[in-house]
C-alpha cells in the first residue's frame, strides 16, 4: 500500500530479486503501459517463472526479468534513473532452500540501488530470519541501514510489535533530494 501510494505511473522500476515474479508483476501495475520493469534474479528459474508470470498477465511489454546478480543492478539501471528498486530476500519460493541470500550480496546490492534510485526515489527490502536462514543477513543490513546519513536518506523499518521476531521486516529507504 505504502509503494502504491507513493509511486507514479511512469518511470524506470527494478525488482532486485524477481523470486516468482509477484512483485515485478506488482511494480508492472504501478509503472503503466508507459513505464519499465526489470527484474533480476541469480537463478535462471526465478527469471523463467516471472517472465512466464508476466506473458500470462498481459505485461510483458511492460516488464521483463534477466539472470543476473542484485549486485550488478547499474547495468539495467543507470545511476539516478529508477524510480524505485525492491528486495525481497530469503529464497525463491518453492524452491532448494539451500540457495538464500546474505549480507555479502545484499548489502553490496543495497549500496547499488540507492545509487540507480533518483532524488525522491525508494528503495524497499523484505527481510527475513528463522531456522534455515538464521539472523545474520537481517542483523547486517539493520545495522547498514541505520548508519545512512541522515542528510541524504530517510529510513523506515516497520516493525510490528506483536508478531513473531522472524516474521517477514519490511524496510524503506526514502532518497532525499
Amino acid at each position: 500500500r505504502f509503494l502504491r501510494s507513493t509511486l507514479a505511473p511512469g518511470g524506470l522500476y527494478l525488482d532486485a530479486t524477481c523470486g516468482n515474479g509477484h512483485d515485478t508483476l506488482f511494480l508492472c501495475s504501478v509503472a503503466g503501459e508507459n513505464g519499465r520493469v526489470i527484474g533480476l534474479d541469480i537463478q535462471p528459474q526465478a527469471a523463467a517463472n516471472t517472465n512466464a508470470l508476466l506473458a500470462a498477465n498481459g505485461m510483458a511489454a511492460i516488464g521483463r526479468a534477466e539472470c543476473c546478480d542484485h549486485r550488478e543492478l547499474l547495468h539495467f539501471a543507470p545511476p539516478g534513473s529508477a524510480d524505485c528498486v525492491m528486495f525481497n530476500f530469503g529464497w525463491l519460493p518453492g524452491a532448494d532452500h539451500a540457495v538464500f541470500s546474505t549480507a555479502q550480496s545484499s548489502i553490496p546490492a543495497l549500496q547499488a540501488a540507492l545509487q540507480a534510485v533518483r532524488p525522491g526515489g525508494i528503495v524497499s527490502a523484505i527481510l527475513y530470519s528463522g531456522a534455515v536462514i538464521g539472523t545474520d543477513e537481517k542483523q547486517a543490513v539493520l545495522a547498514w541501514l541505520r548508519a545512512l546519513p541522515l542528510k541524504d536518506f530517510t529510513v523506515l523499518v516497520c516493525d510490528f510489535a506483536n508478531w513473531a521476531e522472524t516474521a517477514p521486516l519490511p524496510c524503506f529507504i526514502l532518497k532525499k533530494c
